[in-house]
């Protein structure tokens, strides 16, 4: 008797999946974030969407902290993850998320920033336009964004009774909403149930002091009045880290009992150490957390180009500043023949200028080959404690004996005074391809990319009289006394690879 029932029963089911297969998908979606995820990935996103086991993680993590904050219970933590660029974190936690909540908590209130206003706005518009698709609303018909609430920086969510009662139309109940702005935009009068922030700071101001204190000083006395009810409004902070005074360590500090902290590195070949919780580690393949996505041959890649301190922050989630050492000078070759012309791609004088006589800093020209082979060269470096006079005059002669086709960068140094300098030597030098740069980030920051050309073999040297020297200026920094031939390298460097400044990858 009990095997009939348990017989009608399953047909009933199937027969329910039948007539209204909508409502099979509602109910794994509603079991399953990571089911929604994948549900609704098509309308996102053009690509396949690829799953690896740091997903289905971070799934059941964003699921415990939704049912706290949706059953109104006291929470337990907020959610710190640090994890590399590349890897469905913004999609899942800042995109859909949201979205997976207000289907099983419309009332639910949202806060949602990054280090800029497009940034944060771009991941709105992509939760946004889930709401309201046709894919969407097949499931969820009960679910809209409130007309006049409509903004990407600020929108609404609404809920209606399904169908006509009493003659009269589908009631409209107000729900949740979402805001989404910068770290130090205008917050005020609103309160989130979750707050989300995704990258608070932007990868190519992570090294300025000022940049770091102002957003650590914001997290620590805005948000937290801006949770809906202290008890239960929970944070969830992601990003991959990017120095050592990051918003991540600045929390980690604080050493508070109820943050929960996950570190999910690209990489433990080289940064075992950094992953929590351990359990994590049995889920790595060939010592990489996702092969697909972020492979060896990727992650080489990756680090030329955003050197090795990006690397080891944005990867490896251990962003230690670059000591003495940073360049294995032993691996420049030295060549003492000149370089075939033919070989050559494109070449570059980079000028890090002072206007010392005398004593004081140094201004130093770096001249830089790229050949077609991969290979870099140091062509040659000038360099002298000169006036300014004596300066732009010696700037002048060296790009007549260089020749044309050799461009000329000239590092622009901050204020009205630098940007006169820099205007006035190329005016000095018409007739020559001649720009000037603007450095930003601090002087380990711009080396670093150089430095893995020269630690992993692939720059020579002319011989010279110079080499000496530069090899050794390359050998203490940043800690030598003097910095202007790496200044000068980096710049030209960057120059070279048109690169102007250190950049994150997305």
């Amino acid at each position: 008797m009990q095997r009939d029932k348990f017989r009608i029963s399953k047909k009933e089911l199937l027969q329910e999946a039948l007539n209204n297969p909508m409502s099979i998908t509602r109910e794994l979606n509603n079991r399953s974030l990571y089911h929604f995820l994948e549900w609704c990935w098509p309308i996102i996103c053009p690509d396949p969407f690829e799953s690896n086991w740091h997903i289905v993680e971070l799934c059941k993590e964003l699921e415990e902290i939704a049912y706290r904050v949706g059953n109104r219970k006291p929470k337990k933590h907020d959610l710190l993850i640090n994890i590399p660029p590349g890897t469905t974190k913004t999609k899942l936690v800042s995109i859909i998320f949201p979205v997976w909540c207000w289907t099983k908590w419309y009332w639910m209130r949202f806060i949602c920033l990054s280090f800029t206003a497009p940034r944060a706005l771009e991941s709105a518009e992509e939760s946004r336009d889930i709401i309201k698709s046709d894919i969407f609303k097949a499931v969820y018909p009960e679910l809209d964004i409130k007309a006049d609430k409509d903004a990407k920086s600020n929108f609404r969510v609404i809920k209606k009774s399904q169908g006509i009662s009493n003659g009269r139309q589908a009631q409209v109940i107000l729900g949740g909403s979402r805001l989404s702005t910068s770290i130090g935009g205008t917050v005020t009068g609103f309160h989130g149930d979750i707050i989300i922030w995704d990258d608070p700071i932007d990868p190519k101001r992570a090294v300025s002091e000022t940049e770091l204190e102002s957003t650590n000083h914001w997290m620590d006395n805005t948000l937290p009045t801006r949770k809906t009810n202290k008890k239960t409004s929970t944070v969830i902070g992601i990003m991959q880290r990017l120095g050592e005074l990051d918003p991540s360590q600045h929390l980690l500090d604080k050493k508070k009992k109820n943050l929960r902290h996950l570190c999910i590195p690209g990489e433990i070949r080289n940064y075992r150490e950094q992953v929590s919780p351990k359990r994590y580690i049995k889920y790595y393949v060939n010592d990489l957390l996702d092969p697909n996505r972020l492979g060896w041959k990727i992650l080489k890649e990756l680090e030329v180009e955003i050197g090795q301190y990006g690397f080891a922050g944005q990867v490896g989630q251990k962003p230690t500043p670059p000591a003495g050492g940073m360049f294995k000078t032993d691996r420049i070759i030295t060549v003492d023949m000149p370089i075939n012309p033919e070989r050559i791609e494109m070449m570059v004088r980079c000028w890090d200028k002072a206007g010392t006589e005398g004593g004081g800093a140094y201004t130093a020209g770096v001249k830089m080959y790229k050949l077609t082979n991969g290979q870099w060269v140091i062509a040659d470096v000038i360099r002298g404690q000169w006036s300014s006079e004596v300066r732009e005059t010696k700037i002048r002669d060296t790009a007549f004996a260089d020749g044309i086709e050799c461009h000329v960068v000239i590092e622009q140094e901050p204020g009205s005074g630098g940007k006169e300098s820099a205007e006035g030597t190329v005016r000095n030098l018409e007739g020559f391809t001649c720009k000037p740069e603007n450095p930003t980030g601090n002087k380990a920051y711009r080396a670093d990319p150089f430095s893995v050309q020269v630690n992993d073999g692939k720059v020579w040297m002319l011989k010279g009289d110079w080499n000496e020297k530069y090899k050794d200026e390359l050998k203490h920094f940043p800690n030598s006394k003097y910095k202007d031939q790496v200044d000068g390298s980096s710049g030209a460097y960057n120059y070279l690879i048109n690169k102007r400044e250190a950049r994150r990858v997305s």
